[in-house]
């Protein structure tokens, strides 16, 4: 079904600290976490990634053991890492290929359950490589337009576009994810508003219209308050006329 390469192996991996015993499924659609996770091999140093307690969330309540799973942002590897400790198939696409190393380096850990795991490089407006209705749920963080820049702008990273550019490209990707996505297949996405010259530019609700008009039905929204931001001590230090973005979108469509 997928081409890739194949990426836990015995030889060399590393045993790992478990998930929080304590942890329960959200039950509402306003989620917050302020210790972000550090189980397994996940930690905040990858600047923007989400925290695993979100693809955690969103593994459980929309999909099963065997389950094949889509992250076509997949930065340091956060939602593959979660699936394979889920027991769930997964492939990861990104279009930076250090991205990819870093990915594959967090991805060697021992895990009891059994897995399919695949990285690939290349570019979520492009999946030519799965085939359609393959996948059982996208469960993906896109980056926010021209906020943080994921690689020195290689051609193809909508990380490095600006508002208006970064949501025509955005169709693009809605159209390979509902490609992709088997029928009744849970699509999710994490991502937030911008700020400029004062003004809010609401990327969040224009994202998610991108993916309704791709043809996906909106099931939820959640919204996430966000923590441990390191822009926050920048803009707590200076004086402003505006309220500090604090909240991010979990949308959640059905094909």
């Amino acid at each position: 079904m997928i081409c890739g390469s194949i990426i836990h192996k015995k030889k060399g991996e590393i045993p790992i600290k478990e998930a929080p015993n304590e942890f329960k499924l959200e039950s509402t659609t306003i989620w917050s976490f302020p210790q972000r996770g550090n189980w397994a091999t996940h930690s905040g140093e990858y600047r923007g990634n989400w925290s695993p307690y979100v693809p955690r969330n969103l593994i459980l309540r929309y999909s099963k053991k065997e389950d094949w799973i889509l992250d076509q942002f997949l930065g340091s590897g956060t939602t593959l890492i979660e699936a394979k400790l889920l027991g769930r198939n997964a492939i990861g696409v990104d279009i930076n290929s250090e991205a990819i190393k870093l990915s594959n380096s967090n991805l060697n850990f021992i895990c009891q359950e059994k897995s399919k795991i695949f990285t690939k490089h290349g570019n979520a407006k492009n999946l030519s490589f799965i085939k359609d209705e393959s996948i059982n749920l996208i469960c993906t963080h896109p980056p926010y337009a021209n906020i943080i820049q994921y690689s020195e702008c290689i051609p193809g990273d909508i990380s490095c576009l600006e508002y208006d550019e970064f949501l025509n490209e955005l169709e693009q990707v809605a159209q390979e994810a509902y490609r992709v996505l088997k029928k009744q297949g849970i699509c999710a996405f994490m991502i937030g508003d911008i700020r400029k010259k004062g003004y809010v530019l609401p990327l969040g609700m224009n994202s998610m219209q991108k993916f309704a008009s791709a043809g996906f039905k909106l099931k939820e929204i959640i919204i996430k308050e966000q923590h441990n931001c390191k822009t926050t001590e920048y803009w707590n230090s200076i004086k402003k006329a505006f309220l500090m973005l604090a909240h991010e979108y979990i949308f959640v469509l059905e094909k």
